[in-house]
């Protein structure tokens, strides 16, 4: 039964990854965005096509800026971001760490290490260093917080299914066997899910940016240059790639971003949110050593 649920699970993420990676490159995304979908429909197959094209995808030419415009969508490409960096190491660090036949709490240390130390330093600052003005060092401290937050959420999910799962499945802890991969794509599709509403907290009070329009200057009439400033009050605040967008626009964007910092949680409540993401992390670590069962194979 598995096998076949599993077979065509890969058929449809082969179908999948194949229209996204074609189709993606005709939006007018940033590139990292770009990537991340890619990514993510690589481990959640035809829902990662069904969320391109449901969140991303430019209906007709000229329309990116308002298809993307409502908070939802902006929160899916903020979650979308976070799960194909984060997952990326993570997933990777369980591979890793079936090698090194390490305990699960090595194990568990080694995802997270790889998770977070990806998508913070590269798929987040690195790949978005262009909305800190090319300053890769003030990106890192611009986007630590929030990839802490959101990671925090996604792992704890990915931990408890993928844990609980694989001890239940013979031979899935080896990265060789297509239930390994399965089962750490639907745990990831669990993470997104679970990290969806603190990335709806982050997009909403400023602290992450959701999806991002990016023309050429000169591209695309009346809508050439504009970014999220183009967008209804639910999410125009929300990513702005300086890097790709025409000077006159320059201006506005930095009046956006002191708006922005007179209207992001204060220390104390982002301590608070800091503290609730990691004890939900903590917990899940817990449920896992304490109550995940023993291999079978």
């Amino acid at each position: 039964m598995l096998d076949g649920v599993m077979l065509l699970w890969f058929i449809l993420t082969g179908i999948s990854v194949l229209f996204v990676a074609i189709d993606v490159w005709r939006t007018p995304e940033a590139t990292a965005l770009r990537w991340g979908f890619i990514i993510l429909t690589v481990f959640s197959g035809p829902l990662g096509a069904f969320f391109y094209v449901m969140g991303c995808r430019e209906p007709f030419i000229g329309a990116h800026e308002r298809y993307v415009s409502p908070t939802w969508k902006q929160v899916l490409g903020s979650t979308m971001h976070c799960a194909a960096g984060d997952g990326l190491g993570i997933i990777m660090g369980a591979a890793i760490a079936f090698f090194l036949a390490s305990p699960t709490s090595v194990d568990i240390a080694i995802e997270y290490l790889l998770g977070f130390g990806f998508g913070w330093l590269f798929f987040q600052a690195f790949a978005m260093r262009d909305m800190a003005g090319g300053d890769y060092g003030k990106s890192l401290k611009m986007t630590f917080i929030p990839e802490f937050l959101s990671m925090n959420v996604l792992m704890g999910a990915m931990l408890i299914v993928a844990k609980f799962w694989m001890p239940l499945v013979p031979g899935s802890g080896d990265p060789l066997g297509p239930s390994f991969w399965f089962i750490m794509s639907i745990s990831l599709v669990a993470g997104f899910i679970c990290a969806f509403p603190m990335n709806w907290w982050l997009v909403t009070r400023h602290l992450k940016h959701g999806m991002m329009t990016v023309r050429q200057a000169g591209a695309g009439g009346e809508h050439a240059g504009h970014d999220m400033s183009a967008m209804t009050s639910g999410s125009e605040h929300a990513g702005h790639d300086m890097g790709n967008m025409s000077s006159e626009h320059t201006p506005a964007t930095n009046e956006h971003a002191e708006h922005n910092m007179k209207h992001t949680p204060s220390f104390g409540v982002i301590f608070a949110v800091g503290l609730l993401s990691t004890a939900i992390l903590g917990t899940c670590i817990s449920i896992v050593l304490t109550l995940a069962p023993t291999s079978v194979g």
